[in-house]
């Protein structure tokens, strides 16, 4: 019998996971690009652990290991920023990036103390070249909100749905 993936909430011992995972799943982006500096490429250890203690963050893992990882936080203004979403290149297209998604969402948009029910909006981000992504993101009821050219080779479409 084949092991199943679960989805739990990402703690401090998850960050050197998440980090690697992140490493592996970014470098396809940085090659749609032809720019390997880019943050999810460059992010510290103590980065990550500051984010996943200032915002929330899930993972799925397949018996112990970590193979998707979103994160993301509230702002004051009401709209949950949502980040990182990976998906092990082996695991894509099996639906664990649009878990994820519903995931972070149910969080944020739960009536509880943690997540509180202020959120308005969720926001994400991708280039303008991710196919992939933006179809997973319109697929979810995403709307483009924005675009803001990067550079030359970069174009960042921003995306958004109401709480």
């Amino acid at each position: 019998m084949g092991l199943s993936v679960t989805i739990s909430a990402a703690d401090a011992q998850d960050a050197e996971h998440i980090l690697k995972l992140q490493y592996l799943c970014y470098q396809s982006e940085a090659e749609l690009y032809g720019d390997w500096s880019i943050e999810p490429l460059t992010q510290s250890l103590d980065a990550l652990h500051t984010e996943l203690a200032e915002g929330h963050g899930l993972v799925a893992r397949l018996g112990d290991e970590v193979v998707a990882s979103v994160r993301a936080r509230l702002d004051e203004d009401g709209t949950v920023r949502i980040a990182k979403l990976i998906v092990h290149p082996r695991m894509q297209r099996h639906g664990l990036g649009g878990r994820l998604l519903d995931g972070i969402e149910r969080h944020f948009a739960a009536d509880t103390a943690e997540a509180t029910a202020s959120a308005k909006r969720f926001q994400l981000f991708t280039g303008h070249r991710s196919e992939g992504n933006l179809r997973l993101y319109r697929s979810k009821g995403y709307a483009q909100v924005s675009t803001r050219e990067i550079g030359p080779k970069l174009t960042l479409v921003t995306l958004e749905k109401a709480a």
